[in-house]
């Protein structure tokens, strides 16, 4: 008798094993897998660690390169990013891209009878007095005066010349993938020059496309940049003057020897050729 029982046992228990892996065999759905990059963090995780809202400094970066690789202006940058002059910079810092807008709560208790009261009576003595400083301020036009001298071009202030005597080979496109700037054509080691006054506020080959690159403040309002030199005679806050030589032409991250040259205004680029003299024999 126990050995029947034993046997009975014995077969329920193939049975269940038997069931079992005929479920496995059939499933669809694959087991779970453990995510062996829990615990790490974004920047480590993503192949891209700059998403389009911030940027992690990499060594040899200044606040003028990643302005000019993001297509922001630096001052925005420096004041998202409460950065003030000489706008330094470290390693692995990370820079916001966009403004970020907090949201102001305001609290307005209900104002007792007599508050309201007393308020009213403040609001009826003053309307005359709103009303005549609004006169005031429509016939200064503030507002629109403002307005205007933020969008009026500078450039007037600068005397622009032609980095190279090279023929244009490319020219300033505003479609998405078009030329930033303008190409110009020359041999290799041909000077490349300042195009005007001002300080040199980056040199190096970090930025992917330019090679090795030149970038000069002018002002406030404008930046230029040199790229695809094959040797760079300036150093970062050197002071340069108009015709200057800052370096010899190249096809550092080109296909050929040219010179990639590029003006910006606050941060957007612009046509060098609005610029630069009409009456030059290359343009």
């Amino acid at each position: 008798m126990i050995l029947k029982a034993k046997r009975i046992y014995q077969t329920i228990t193939l049975l269940v094993i038997a069931s079992w892996l005929t479920s496995c065999s059939s499933r669809t759905i694959p087991a779970p897998v453990v995510d062996i990059g829990a615990g790490k963090t974004l920047s480590k995780k993503t192949a891209n660690p700059n998403s389009g809202t911030t940027y992690i400094v990499a060594k040899g970066d200044t606040l003028f390169s990643i302005a000019w690789y993001t297509n922001k202006d630096y001052k925005t940058l420096a004041r998202i990013n409460n950065i003030k002059a000489p706008y330094r910079i470290y390693p692995k810092q990370v820079l916001s891209l966009v403004e970020r807008r907090q949201k102001t709560v305001t609290y307005n208790p209900k104002p007792s009878k007599k508050a309201a009261k007393t308020q009213k009576s403040e609001s009826n003595r003053t309307k005359t007095y709103i009303a005549v400083d609004h006169k005031k301020k429509q016939a200064y036009g503030d507002s629109t005066n403002i307005a205007q001298k933020d969008s009026v071009d500078s450039s007037g202030a600068i005397d622009w010349q032609w980095p190279s005597t090279g023929n244009v080979i490319s020219r300033f496109s505003l479609t998405e993938k078009g030329n930033k700037g303008i190409d110009l054509a020359g041999k290799l080691g041909s000077p490349i020059l300042a195009t005007a006054d001002g300080k040199v506020v980056y040199t190096g080959n970090a930025l992917r496309g330019y090679g090795n690159l030149v970038i000069v403040k002018h002002n406030e309002d404008y930046l230029s940049a040199y790229a695809h030199n094959d040797e760079i005679l300036v150093k970062e806050q050197q002071r340069v003057q108009t015709g200057q030589t800052i370096a010899r032409m190249g096809n550092s991250g080109a296909q050929r020897t040219k010179l990639h040259f590029e003006i910006r205004y606050q941060g957007k680029s612009v046509d060098p050729l609005r610029y630069l003299p009409k009456h030059n024999n290359n343009k």
